[in-house]
């Protein structure tokens, strides 16, 4: 697995929109971000998907966003490849 570079909240949030996740709201200085996902089976079920992304500081250290993407069920390399 690739190392995660040390990336700004507004990359973060582009490569996630380029991923399919819309911006829903802001509240104060966190962006919350959703995707719904179809499930196909006999029955079609949407999953809703969301992630919270801060605006604290300059760039977001590594372990918040690790979390970020587990929140979004993102694998390190789409991020990767969406930056």
């Amino acid at each position: 697995m690739p190392k995660l570079p040390r990336v700004t909240a507004s990359e973060v949030i582009r490569a996630l929109e380029r991923l399919g996740f819309i911006q829903v709201r802001q509240r104060g200085s966190h962006v919350i971000l959703k995707k719904q996902i179809a499930q196909e089976g006999e029955e079609q079920n949407v999953i809703e998907v969301g992630c919270v992304v801060p605006l604290h500081r300059k760039t977001i250290a590594v372990g918040t966003l690790k979390s970020i993407l587990n929140q979004a069920g993102v694998s390190v390399e789409e991020f990767l490849d969406n930056l």
